[in-house]
């Protein structure tokens, strides 16, 4: 009878701790998962981007980009990018919308969301006055970090 008793005890217990040990690990395992969903949804969203610079021109103070989306997926968030402009080598940030100049604005051409094969009109407003025949630095980096870069010589 009395190992009837101890068995039973520790079988109990044997429960009790498996319980114990399921309740403290399974929160970290679901958490971790969720982190790894959502890290592969990023990279996934990475992998499907691209732009490529296809033309710029500048007309007195105005700078005119046109960047197609090569990618195959659809971008967002576009004011959120960063877009770089100046003389190479003293280039600065350009912030977005309708501030003190220098300031940027963008409209997709054919309206609509800039998805994959869509051209995106960037236009610098108040840059200053552009020395013909010298080279100017452009970057542009949307949301997911994905950047495309050129060079341009004013006219």
């Amino acid at each position: 009878m009395d190992k009837i008793m101890v068995t039973l005890l520790l079988l109990i217990a044997g429960v009790v701790c498996s319980m114990v040990l399921l309740n403290a690990v399974y929160p970290a395992i679901t958490g971790s998962s969720g982190a790894i969903v959502d890290a592969a949804s990023k990279i996934d969203d990475r992998i499907r981007s691209n732009i490529e610079i296809i033309a710029i021109s500048d007309s007195g103070s105005e700078v005119y980009i046109w960047i197609k989306n090569v990618g195959a997926s659809s971008i967002g968030g576009i004011s959120q990018s960063d877009i770089f402009f100046g003389p190479q080598g003293d280039f600065t940030r350009i912030p977005w919308g309708f501030q003190a100049a220098p300031y940027w604005v963008y409209a997709v051409e054919g309206g609509g969301v800039w998805g994959p094969s869509a051209t995106l009109k960037i236009t610098l407003t108040d840059t200053g006055a552009l020395t013909p025949l010298s080279e100017y630095y452009f970057k542009v980096v949307i949301p997911n970090g994905i950047s495309a870069q050129d060079f341009y010589s004013a006219q």
